[in-house]
């Protein structure tokens, strides 16, 4: 998942959210506006906090519509039926182009964007939405989600399987974020992650860790996907197939990854 803030997983239960979508709130009731623009694909609009204008709806339909029928096309594993559940909020979040979500559960994805990025939601919208939806599609296809997720616990999963995303949304939309950009710091940073024990902490390998270093998960599994590309010559798509173990070892490194589909922690974009 594109990176956001992971307590807004717990705020959103608080209120009333399940694991789907929306719970029995009255207010979200009210304050939601779902179109369904496509078989299989539903916007939802979730405006408790704020009224998206006629033109921002439309041109968020239209980025989604058009970004889902070409991530279909490379990713025949995406579930025939999907949910887009778009909020906006007041976090400066630029440096991955206003826009952030994360890929709730299996053919669920919540987006964000930013109220406050320079231009607001029309300008964060044609920055970054489309890389977005790319991001966050190719993990329901791969079933990296926070509900429902078939991988184990660990970093350097959730390494790659950000990693592949990050990689997979670039080469299709040719947007790069700054924030998931990698220095040549990011091959000690893997060596790093694969001595980590399962139950490393996520929020400071995948975020801020107490070090100062920012996202170094997302960062490393950038290096990784591209050093596994430039090491066999196998494209995105064909790695997106395999395993993060097999991901590790094309890549050069021989760490031993586990993935047996099995309920992991919180994966979070």
């Amino acid at each position: 998942m594109k990176r956001v803030n992971i307590c807004l997983i717990f705020i959103l239960a608080a209120i009333g959210i399940n694991a789907f979508g929306f719970g029995d709130s009255p207010i979200l009731k009210r304050s939601i506006d779902s179109k369904k623009s496509k078989a299989g694909l539903v916007i939802v609009f979730d405006e408790k906090d704020h009224q998206f204008s006629g033109a921002e709806k439309q041109l968020i339909e239209n980025i989604i519509v058009s970004s889902e029928k070409k991530v279909r096309a490379l990713l025949p594993s995406l579930p025939e039926n999907i949910k887009v559940t778009l909020i906006a909020i007041d976090r400066n979040i630029d440096i991955v182009g206003g826009v952030s979500g994360r890929a709730d559960a299996p053919g669920e994805v919540i987006i964000e964007i930013s109220k406050v990025f320079p231009g607001g939601i029309t300008a964060a919208s044609k920055t970054g939405l489309s890389t977005t939806v790319f991001h966050e599609f190719h993990h329901l296809s791969r079933g990296w989600t926070i509900n429902g997720n078939k991988f184990e616990q660990g970093i350097s999963i959730a390494v790659i399987n950000e990693g592949l995303a990050v990689v997979f949304a670039e080469i299709y939309t040719g947007v790069k974020q700054e924030g998931n950009s990698y220095t040549n710091e990011a091959a000690k940073w893997a060596t790093e992650i694969l001595s980590l024990p399962k139950d490393a902490n996520y929020a400071e390998w995948m975020f801020e860790h107490p070090d100062g270093r920012t996202a170094i998960g997302y960062r490393t599994g950038n290096y990784i996907i591209h050093q596994a590309i430039a090491n066999s010559g196998k494209t995105i798509l064909e790695l997106s197939k395999l395993s993060p173990d097999e991901i590790w070892k094309l890549a050069g490194y021989d760490g031993t990854v586990k993935n047996d589909s099995a309920e992991a922690g919180l994966p979070t974009q």
